[in-house]
């Protein structure tokens, strides 16, 4: 029989057998792996793939989010945003979510090399575009991986991006003609829903708990035909209650009197107190406008409100100032010490990567989601904004019946301008308005579908207890990643050791344009082909509102990047540096087209 010691080495050998091309690219060693299963266990850990990948995939998988924690975590700027004025804090924001965009797209390239050649990773839903609490538009978006991103062999990649520019610039060209001419072609597409640095305000503060990066993996793409980010409306319960309140002839949606909810969670949990419904929602005055009323109905039905002071099951208190995603892993109930039963559920907005995440593990953890489609303003009530997501933008009585649904005979033309642009916005990416709530199902273009969840923690989730990453030697790091699907959960830990001195990994894990911007001699470093594909997709990530396509171009708008997203002054620089480019090596950059 095999000794434990000779199945761990045989372990982490397979493991970085897999995972060879992230770990080398990066410079990392793999140490030591080890699984911890949280539902299901196969009878071999060499062979405990829980997902619809092959087995290295879903291995890459793990190892993308686990690298993109880490790296974020090391050379993020961690802390660094404590005490400073909201400009800089905004920089430190940007340079902590470069980083993790950079890991995460390095890592994605690198692991669709493996991939059956007719196969691709596509981008459909990103987090990083609009402004979040506390934030103005003219922040501009942070870096990202948003809309169209492809990842797959170069043949594959190059015909699926002439269609997906296709899909944003030809109006007449629709998501079924783009679906219809994958199926021609004979090529399999997995949707991604991301978000690089979930919480990136509490990471650059330096908060002691929440930053993660979030990988959502579908086995088929969304149904979305354009970048899109907006705030979507969730309740989120366990799907018992739901059927329960249907055999009493109650809908239980986004929409439902929460006294009503209160009922059917009395009745679906016999004895269960109002005060111990322990509900989770964002808080905070800037969102009062558009839930306080949800606050309100569960106060009256005499829940608790979940705050910063109380304690979680896990022992760790919660955060309601961001973070909608982590919540939901853990709605259920449970009994305490004394006996008596508890449940926590989720309620109120999210922003829509994290909305459409925690829908897609609805299935997997038997939770019912409803969600409702709102706007980018956060004045009125919420199920007056959902309301108003269904008036058309174009018609020429658009204000009238605005301010008669929002009864406000006096809404400026910013307001109107606000809502007309969300509508629009979400027309044009597909997201369906007219139907009352929303579902996973809704905006997947089959309804058979299958997802891999995947989350890499920085710094500890109170909500599941999982650690952040932790030194344990030098250059030596603990790294915890959770893989979640219809087939099991596991909580993957990763000892990680850096192969480079500290100053070099963080060159390691900077994208060639950052560090440029900060001083690196571009003139006199050696270039490789890599170069190109490396600053394109940098100039993807970094500044994708001042990119447009045509053909097999890419134009660079410099008037239409913010000056919080890239200063004057790196401008200026910036584009030195992509002439510089240009000139010296014109045939590598032909794709490049600077305004």
């Amino acid at each position: 029989m095999k000794t434990h010691r000779m199945k761990q080495k045989n372990l982490v050998a397979q493991w970085a057998f897999d995972c060879r091309p992230i770990l080398g690219r990066l410079h990392l060693w793999l140490e030591d792996v080890h699984i911890e299963w949280l539902r299901g266990q196969p009878a071999d850990d060499l062979l405990d793939s829980i997902s619809f990948t092959d087995q290295r995939t879903e291995k890459m998988l793990a190892m993308t989010l686990a690298v993109t924690a880490l790296g974020t975590r090391l050379f993020g700027r961690y802390g660094q945003g404590a005490g400073v004025d909201k400009q800089a804090l905004n920089f430190i924001k940007k340079d902590a979510d470069a980083i993790s965009a950079y890991a995460m797209s390095e890592s994605l390239w690198y692991l669709t090399r493996t991939v059956p050649e007719n196969h691709a990773i596509m981008v459909c839903l990103g987090e990083g575009l609009m402004p979040k609490g506390g934030e103005t538009s003219e922040m501009g978006a942070n870096p990202l991986l948003g809309f169209g991103r492809i990842y797959a062999r170069p043949q594959v990649a190059k015909f699926l991006e002439t269609w997906v520019h296709r899909l944003i610039n030809d109006p007449v060209y629709t998501w079924e003609d783009f679906r219809k001419t994958i199926a021609k072609e004979d090529i399999t597409i997995w949707g991604a829903a991301i978000d690089t640095l979930e919480n990136t305000s509490r990471f650059a503060r330096g908060e002691e708990t929440g930053p993660m990066t979030i990988l959502h993996l579908f086995d088929q793409p969304l149904a979305i035909s354009d970048q899109y980010e907006g705030y979507i409306g969730n309740l989120v319960v366990p799907r018992k209650v739901v059927e329960q309140a249907a055999e009493d002839s109650i809908l239980i949606d986004f929409f439902t009197p929460r006294h009503l909810v209160v009922q059917a969670i009395q009745k679906t949990y016999p004895g269960i107190q109002p005060g111990h419904i322990h509900v989770w929602t964002l808080r905070g005055e800037h969102r009062a406008g558009r839930i306080r009323h949800i606050w309100e109905q569960w106060q009256a039905a005499g829940a608790h409100l979940v705050d910063d002071d109380w304690t979680l099951p896990s022992g760790w208190k919660p955060f309601t100032d961001a973070g909608t995603y982590a919540p939901t892993l853990v709605i259920g109930d449970w009994t305490d010490e004394q006996n008596a039963r508890h449940l926590f559920i989720v309620d109120g907005y999210a922003a829509s990567a994290e909305a459409i995440q925690a829908a897609s593990l609805a299935s997997i953890l038997d939770l019912s989601v409803s969600m409702a489609v709102l706007s980018s303003r956060f004045q009125f009530p919420a199920h007056l904004d959902a309301a108003t997501m269904k008036l058309d933008p174009e018609k020429t009585d658009f204000a009238d019946r605005l301010q008669q649904l929002l009864n406000e005979p006096n809404l400026d033309a910013d307001t109107i301008q606000a809502y007309q642009d969300s509508i629009r916005a979400a027309l044009k990416a597909g997201i369906p308005l007219k139907t009352r709530t929303l579902s996973a199902d809704d905006l997947i273009s089959e309804k058979k579908w299958h997802a891999l969840a995947g989350a890499g923690y920085m710094l500890p989730d109170p909500y599941t207890g999982a650690p952040g990453v932790t030194q344990i030697a030098d250059n030596t790091y603990e790294v915890t990643v959770r893989i979640t699907t219809d087939r099991g959960d596991k909580r993957i830990t990763f000892a990680l050791r850096l192969e480079e001195p500290f100053d070099e990994s963080k060159l390691v894990f900077s994208p060639l344009l950052n560090r440029f911007l900060k001083g690196e001699d571009f003139q006199n470093r050696a270039v490789k082909i890599s170069d190109s594909g490396r600053i394109r997709n940098e100039l993807q990530t970094l500044c994708s509102e001042a990119l447009s396509y045509v053909q097999n171009k890419m134009i660079l708008a410099f008037d239409k990047i913010p000056q919080a997203t890239i200063s004057i002054e790196d401008q200026k620089k910036l584009r030195q540096i992509l002439i510089w480019y240009k000139e010296n090596h014109p045939i590598w950059f032909d794709w490049l087209e600077l305004k």
